[in-house]
């Protein structure tokens, strides 16, 4: 298809032309902060009118693309099956784009009633607001898919109206309040949705307890998928665990204790973790937490325990392979698993001899009682890692000298690390030792050069006791 100049061609001719200089570099490099926020903006508003520019063509090309106009159906003149398809090949845009432009472009089209007379479009204040690019289609389509649906379930159109105006009202900002995010429009536009129509706005629950899910899938290259539906109560009640695993001071980065010294090796450590990675490490906590739980129902009599077995061959290798009992497959896991879980309660280590008898079960010296763990947590307060701040409560505990190696299940001997740092422990560079009973620790080097060893931040309780010393007069 030759494609021939338009209009838009031709302003699409000058656009580049202006925005050559900004987009090779010069312009966007050399500009100041305020330069530079102020450019976004108006960039966004020119994306806003170029896509309104695409509604608007789209949902003409819907309309000629009705079936009503039998012979004359422009996508089948031009060879297509559908509006749809032919948006996108002569666009070459993704189908799902070209479907979701014919959706969005629907309720902002001008309408014409049957004696030819001019209407207007369904949601007209979204129509003009977009046109004008005060609004994206972000905002656009939270607005038509919450208010839509109220028309066929009978809600007094005036009602909509209204809802319509203050949602528009809310997006580009009035002389009483500012302009609001596409994300808080949509909650704004649910709302409203509920407030007009609460029976129909709400989700059928019924349908929504048939379709919860949840599924654990086979391993595959170290990772077990996880897949699911859950129900909203249930998805919040998570959501509020990992974030109390993700205490929020985490993301600042650690930051070390001061001794007689200023920290200068660099700069700070920065968790290298995505949010995801993040999230995972949070659902391993809450497990563990929940698994050691006095109320969790019981699996063959006792609390549901992981099961990891080593043979002492393996166990004395670096490269030595573990297996978690009553995986799927082979549960094939590196020997440093075997090595760290056993400090924790809820896992249990099983060591097999080359004849097959076992030499370790998971043995009571090996696990750190509850009355060692409570006053570890009072010592400790947090995981020891500078700057990751998960709770007690969320940490295991680990044997600085490992059990393997004669060290001692005692607190001078244990520590506490979030579930993250206590796998990682052996490889991330971090140094552990005790100093009387105290834990100290020493980052990496690619963190501090030097290589100094600091005291642990502690416990509420060990913060004071360190301030009172340094008081003046102490």
């Amino acid at each position: 298809m030759t494609h021939r100049r338009t209009e838009i061609g031709e302003a699409l001719d000058a656009l580049r032309i202006a925005v050559a200089p900004m987009l090779e570099g010069r312009g966007i490099r050399g500009a100041d902060d305020d330069r530079l926020l102020d450019m976004a903006a108006d960039a966004e508003s020119l994306g806003r009118l170029i896509d309104a520019l695409r509604l608007d063509i789209a949902g003409e090309i819907g309309h000629r693309s009705r079936p009503e106009r039998g012979d004359e159906i422009l996508a089948r003149v031009r060879g297509c099956r559908s509006a749809s398809e032919l948006i996108e090949r002569v666009t070459l845009v993704s189908s799902a784009t070209a479907r979701r432009r014919l959706k969005a472009a629907s309720p902002l089209r001008l309408r014409i009633s049957l004696t030819g007379e001019s209407l207007p479009a369904t949601l007209d204040h979204v129509r003009a607001a977009v046109l004008s690019g005060e609004i994206g289609t972000d905002a656009a389509d939270a607005i038509a898919d919450a208010l839509i649906p109220l028309r066929d379930r009978g809600v007094d159109a005036d009602e909509i109206d209204a809802a319509e105006q203050a949602l528009v009202d809310a997006a580009t900002g009035t002389s009483a309040s500012p302009a609001v995010s596409a994300d808080e429009v949509t909650i704004m536009a649910k709302v409203w949705a509920l407030h007009l129509d609460p029976d129909g706005a709400l989700p059928d629950r019924d349908r929504a307890e048939r379709r919860r899910s949840l599924s654990i899938g086979r391993e595959r290259d170290g990772i077990v998928p996880m897949r699911g539906d859950l129900l909203p109560e249930v998805a919040a009640q998570l959501q509020r665990m990992i974030d109390a695993y993700l205490n929020p001071r985490v993301t600042a980065g650690p930051t070390f204790v001061p001794d007689d010294a200023a920290f200068d090796g660099g700069d700070p450590l920065i968790d290298p973790r995505t949010q995801a990675q993040r999230r995972h490490d949070a659902l391993s906590g809450v497990l563990h937490v929940a698994a050691g739980a006095k109320d969790a129902p019981l699996l063959g009599g006792a609390a549901p325990t992981l099961v990891v077995t080593a043979s002492e061959e393996q166990l004395a290798r670096p490269d030595g392979v573990a297996f978690i009992a009553g995986a799927h497959d082979t549960g094939a896991v590196p020997i440093s698993v075997a090595r760290h879980v056993g400090c924790a309660g809820a896992v249990q280590r099983l060591v097999i001899a080359t004849d097959g008898r076992i030499v370790e079960l998971g043995s009571p010296q090996r696990i750190f009682p509850a009355h060692t763990r409570r006053a570890i947590a009072v010592r400790d307060g947090e995981c020891i890692i500078p700057g990751c701040h998960v709770p007690a409560a969320w940490c295991e505990v680990h044997h600085v000298r490992p059990a393997a190696q004669g060290g001692p299940t005692h607190t001078d001997n244990g520590v506490l690390l979030c579930w993250h740092h206590h796998r990682t422990i052996d490889t991330a560079g971090w140094e552990i030792r005790m100093v009387h009973g105290v834990p100290w620790i020493r980052a990496p080097r690619w963190i501090d050069p030097a290589q100094r060893w600091r005291t642990t931040a502690g416990s509420p309780h060990r913060r004071l006791s360190a301030l009172s010393r340094a008081a003046p007069g102490a």
